[in-house]
């Protein structure tokens, strides 16, 4: 009888399977908590600025390209629909729905998280601060580094184009040298790359709209654009294996610190992935044990 695949979900013991993500909910829900906290009850830094300072004096867009409610559409309800609409179609388990989702949750929430405690700690300005009499605007006013749009829609969509890339497994390959493996990227499929593309190129185009308000500058558009992807790829990775991974396209079946040897369950190391799918490390361990 072969061995269970670590990397499947768990069979039979799906509720005890479940509650081992108990600490990944405890942590999302200390990370929302937090956040609306910061929002409620934290007022950022006034950093002094200059009245001559030209990279606060020009007038900002009073009607956005990008207002807030169209940016969690499409960081945040695009992503949710066009990852339950993959998984439906491939009849996914619930549990690669769960983990899919848990991780666009972690993702969007971390990264609104450290974008406002940064924003608070810098104090940044960019509007016109000195003239400003409206609370929420005159405290906003100060809340320019790192851009919220920026980093929430790369946090998104950006969580979407690793998924996308994962499913499409337009990096995924076998054995080989790194010459083989870097001809099957730069020869892969160019209209799945464009396909798994499409998400950042949104991404881009929100952080760049925050700049024609003269909401934000370069610099803070950017840095919120590193933040929010590098907090997606980290969430991703929590529950996926890497891209080049001959099993891509299925996330690990257990939650992060799983025991490896658990009853059907459990992390699956990259380095233990084999040729052929075979399970190096479960091989070994089954020999070491006679």
């Amino acid at each position: 009888m072969a061995p269970p695949r670590p990397n499947s979900p768990a069979t039979g013991n799906g509720f005890l399977a479940s509650r081992t993500y108990a600490s990944d909910y405890i942590g999302l829900a200390i990370l929302l908590s937090s956040y609306i906290l910061i929002q409620f009850f934290v007022e950022p830094f006034h950093r002094m600025f200059s009245l001559n300072d030209l990279r606060i004096s020009f007038p900002y867009a009073e009607v956005e390209r990008v207002p807030l409610t169209h940016d969690f559409i499409y960081a945040l309800f695009l992503p949710l629909i066009l990852i339950c609409l993959s998984n439906l179609l491939s009849s996914a388990s619930s549990h690669k729905h769960h983990v899919t989702l848990l991780g666009l949750a972690i993702s969007l929430i971390l990264t609104s998280l450290l974008t406002d405690i940064i924003k608070n700690a810098v104090g940044r300005p960019h509007i016109s601060v000195c003239t400003e009499t409206g609370h929420h605007k005159l405290h906003d006013g100060w809340r320019s580094f790192p851009s919220g749009h920026s980093s929430f829609s790369f946090a998104g969509l950006g969580y979407l184009s690793l998924f996308l890339a994962g499913q499409t497994r337009i990096f995924a390959h076998g054995p080989g040298s790194i010459a083989e493996h870097t001809e099957k990227v730069v020869r892969g499929d160019l209209l799945k790359a464009l396909f798994c593309l499409a998400p950042l190129v949104g991404a881009t185009m929100i952080a760049i709209s925050r700049c024609q308000d003269y909401r934000h500058d370069v610099y803070d558009v950017t840095i919120g654009g590193l933040l929010g992807w590098t907090v997606a790829y980290w969430s991703y990775r929590r529950y996926w294996p890497r891209l080049s991974s001959a099993k891509c396209d299925e996330p690990y079946a257990g939650p992060p610190g799983a025991a490896e040897d658990g009853p059907g369950y459990g992390r699956l190391r990259d380095e233990e992935e084999g040729a052929g799918g075979r399970n190096v490390g479960y091989e070994l361990r089954q020999l070491n044990s006679r």
